[in-house]
């Protein structure tokens, strides 16, 4: 449980970096929220974490055949349907555009690679 919230506390990290590295992609913080703005980021990051493990498995087994013909890139466009879903269940997190999308899923699958890499059990 504590290597979870670890991990969605990085992904908060994350998601903040892609908000200031793609122009698309803005969170709208809550000061008045129970843990003020940084809470924001955290329920984004949380909401993320479970369109990606509920709705992730089932985009990727639907897409397999198009991942095997490109080679992996049809993952970037699984990766930004995944944020949209994210956008579009929040009211907080806003994506502009299909570019947007694509680069901050490709931006958030780096940083959760890295999560999952710092996390890591050995």
């Amino acid at each position: 449980m504590l290597r979870f919230a670890v991990k969605v506390a990085l992904m908060a990290v994350v998601f903040w970096g892609v908000t200031r590295v793609v122009a698309g992609i803005t969170v709208v913080p809550n000061p008045q929220g129970p843990l003020g703005e940084p809470g924001t980021w955290l329920w984004i990051a949380l909401l993320f974490a479970v369109v990606n493990a509920v709705v992730g498995p089932v985009l990727r087994l639907l897409s397999l055949p198009f991942v095997l013909v490109t080679l992996g890139l049809f993952l970037l466009v699984v990766n930004a349907a995944l944020l949209g879903t994210t956008a579009a269940i929040s009211d907080r997190l806003h994506v502009d555009g299909v570019g947007a999308a694509v680069l901050g899923g490709l931006l958030l699958a780096i940083g959760g690679w890295v999560a999952d890499q710092l996390t890591e059990r050995r």
